[in-house]
């Protein structure tokens, strides 16, 4: 299966959380079959992208990486590349890269999906059409900041900076609690 056709088949099975995300996965779902490209960066009218909330594992605190073109705290995540076998292993990949650590647990079930405006890494303005995920860190994980963040900290759920992106984690933080509540 290519990258191309995990995210369809995950997208087709979805159980979105509620109509607005349900409308926004048939929309994705449109997008990648018009664009044979759409999961790679150089789909330049938009491409997927892959994100993941990661919690500790108490679920007390969210990782956030401070990125350096949106100067926001926001979720980990980023492009998806051509090795990635699936849109899960490409949030997984990303994850990994941008916390340090290596032994997350995943849930292989979209959390959300977002989309939004952007000049990414092609220099031109185009759209992410985000997968969100939710992994977990094992007890005693230390992340460790990459060359893509200018920071990275773990934040107390209820005690988010005043910069964060609070509406997209907070509703990755609701979803979450409610995946991890079943």
């Amino acid at each position: 299966m290519s990258l191309h056709e995990s995210a369809v088949s995950t997208l087709v099975d979805w159980p979105a959380p509620d109509v607005e995300q349900d409308s926004l996965r048939h929309t994705v779902l449109a997008f990648l079959d018009a664009a044979p490209d759409a999961c790679l960066r150089k789909s330049a009218p938009g491409h997927l992208t892959a994100s993941t909330l990661l919690l500790d594992h108490t679920a007390s605190r969210v990782l956030l990486t401070l990125h350096p073109r949106v100067g926001r705290w926001i979720q980990l995540g980023g492009h998806c590349e051509p090795s990635d076998a699936t849109i899960q292993a490409a949030a997984l990949r990303e994850a990994r890269e941008e916390s340090g650590i290596k032994d997350l647990v995943m849930d292989p079930v979209p959390l959300a999906l977002h989309t939004h405006p952007i000049t990414c890494s092609l220099g031109l303005p185009t759209r992410h059409l985000d997968v969100r995920f939710l992994a977990i860190a094992p007890a005693g994980s230390v992340a460790v900041r990459s060359d893509e963040s200018d920071d990275l900290r773990w934040w107390p759920v209820d005690e988010l900076p005043e910069n964060a992106e609070r509406d997209t984690v907070g509703q990755l933080m609701r979803l979450a609690r409610l995946r991890l509540r079943t």
